[in-house]
């Protein structure tokens, strides 16, 4: 099976990502909107892999599976509930347990490469 290349550094033009829609979940103006290229995408579980990017906005993150991610550009904030902001910017790598709730607050439009994985996953 030959490998599947994103070329996805800071100068991957905006037009090579697909899937263009609002956020789900807006707080207030502006509404982010997003786009994503998806690498893989199991179809047998939740498992996805690709890229993603956000114009600034907030809104409420709406994913319940777990999810690894590292900014590749930009600047965010993530307020999970009931916890404290966590600041990311390029270089920074997250991952979020199965339904972890909270708040974006895109800064600086961002751009991340990421890999959902099921609820059930063990990791060590």
């Amino acid at each position: 099976m030959i490998p599947v290349v994103l070329k996805a550094s800071v100068n991957l033009p905006t037009d090579e990502l697909d899937t263009i829609s609002p956020v789900s979940r807006p707080i207030g103006e502006p509404v982010s909107i997003m786009r994503s290229k998806i690498a893989f995408k199991s179809s047998t579980d939740a498992t996805s892999v690709g890229v993603w990017e956000c114009s600034p906005g907030r809104w409420r993150r709406q994913v319940a599976e777990a999810e690894f991610s590292t900014f590749l550009s930009g600047r965010c904030t993530f307020t999970p509930d009931g916890s404290p902001t966590i600041v990311l910017e390029a270089g920074d790598s997250i991952y979020f347990h199965p339904n972890t709730n909270g708040e974006w607050n895109i800064i600086e439009a961002v751009r991340k490469a990421y890999v959902i994985l099921p609820k059930n996953t063990q990791l060590v």
